[in-house]
């Protein structure tokens, strides 16, 4: 029953207003998947402004690194699931690995495979990083790289792709 949608975009795009107004076209109880950790009072403020731009048929995880294992722990009985965003959970798993890439490439290997058992589509939201700036230090360009292969491997396994640009969606696929 699982299928994967994927929404990408560049900075405040309309990407996830556009992914949450496709999850919210499912009848019953969505899942809204956080892996946003909020460290300053800015970040407070975005969640704050997330929270409460959903309304009451959202459920939150607050997850930032292990999506796979918690996913598949609470997915049943959703009718969608709302991951927002993908960059943002690579971050952490960047940062938390020490920017090996081969482990987190394992951990987004071990989401996408679980998409297939899950009982409703997943929705992922991710910034589009290939319309950028080269960036100009070496962690940064690895994390632009990395942000790149993984949007290219999730956009390949979507069973829809969308790009949101100046608020309008593009169907990709």
């Amino acid at each position: 029953m699982g299928r994967l949608i994927y929404v990408t975009g560049g900075a405040r795009s309309g990407k996830s207003r556009f992914a949450q107004q496709l999850a919210e076209q499912q009848p019953g109880d969505l899942l809204y998947i956080a892996p946003a950790q909020v460290l300053d009072p800015e970040m407070a403020d975005r969640v704050e402004q997330h929270r409460l731009a959903r309304g009451e048929r959202w459920t939150l995880l607050e997850e930032p690194l292990q999506l796979a294992e918690r996913l598949a722990q609470i997915a049943d009985g959703k009718s969608a699931l709302l991951l927002d965003c993908v960059t943002i959970w690579l971050s952490n798993l960047f940062f938390h690995f020490d920017e090996e890439q081969e482990l987190i490439i394992a951990a987004v290997e071990r989401l996408t495979s679980l998409v297939d058992s899950l009982p409703a589509p997943l929705y992922m939201v991710s910034n589009e990083v290939g319309s950028g700036i080269v960036p100009e230090n070496a962690m940064a360009r690895s994390f632009r790289d990395l942000a790149g292969a993984v949007n290219q491997q999730l956009a390949t396994a979507a069973d829809e792709a969308w790009l949101v640009v100046s608020g309008l969606p593009l169907r990709l696929k």
